[in-house]
């Protein structure tokens, strides 16, 4: 059974795209009202994580629970916000519309305008997505996986794109969020993202989790996150 103080609670689990191996026995949880997040270099298995806990991709074997029920429950409903890595989906649709559309799915969801006005998006809500720089998609992504005003939020790399002031503005509200009991997963290749949001880091490597602490108990006798990082994981050979 589950722990009443773990929101995501992943055992064993195993995913292979044809005969590559994904994830490959990997445990872990995330307790509840925390951010944790996990690290690894491309291709580790982070972003499939995800998609397995939002029943996207199907594992081959091992178990999710997540807010204390399986994945795919219909109590989870609502209760679940995402931010993917992309949404090409969305590519024509003007930023504003957009927010409004997922708005309207929730019972009662943030404010729009504040929201958009929060995130830094005020100049472009009349700006189709496809037409968005990298880091204002991010924003946007990261308001949609927000504005049904989740439980719980997965994050695949909240903050990739975005300059400076966006990615600091960012911090902030996901710091508010865990204040106000949300809880989130986020994956992160930014070690100082890691170290300033983190409650818990698991780091994992070729579908495992290779070592996992507080960014405190990794980085105890003076080594750096990035250190313990690149001591348990390996190179990945550019493509």
């Amino acid at each position: 059974m589950p722990s009443p103080d773990s929101a995501v609670r992943v055992a064993d689990l195993v995913v292979r795209f044809g005969r590559r191996i994904v994830l490959d026995g990997l445990s872990l949880e995330a307790k509840t009202g925390a951010l944790t997040a996990v690290l690894g270099p491309n291709g580790a298995g982070k972003t499939t994580l995800i998609r397995c806990c939002t029943q996207l991709v199907r594992p081959l074997s091992g178990d999710i629970t997540v807010l204390g029920l399986p994945v795919g429950s219909r109590q989870l409903a609502g209760r679940i916000g995402v931010m993917p890595q992309s949404a090409g989906s969305w590519s024509g649709i003007k930023t504003g519309e957009l927010l409004r559309y997922l708005a309207g799915i929730y019972a009662n969801p943030l404010p729009v305008p504040a929201l958009i006005e929060r995130l830094g998006l005020t100049d472009c809500a009349k700006t189709p997505y496809r037409r968005l720089s990298g880091g204002q998609q991010q924003a946007v992504n990261l308001a949609g996986a927000l504005v049904g005003r989740p439980e719980l939020v997965f994050l695949d790399e909240p903050t990739a794109g975005m300059d400076p002031h966006a990615r600091r503005a960012t911090w902030l509200l996901l710091r508010e969020l865990r204040a106000n009991g949300v809880t989130m997963l986020l994956t992160t290749h930014a070690m100082d993202e890691a170290e300033a949001l983190a409650d818990q880091v698991f780091i994992v490597d070729h579908g495992r989790v290779t070592i996992s602490g507080t960014v405190r108990q990794l980085t105890k006798s003076g080594r750096t996150l990035e250190t313990v990082f690149l001591n348990h994981t390996s190179a990945r050979a550019a493509s």
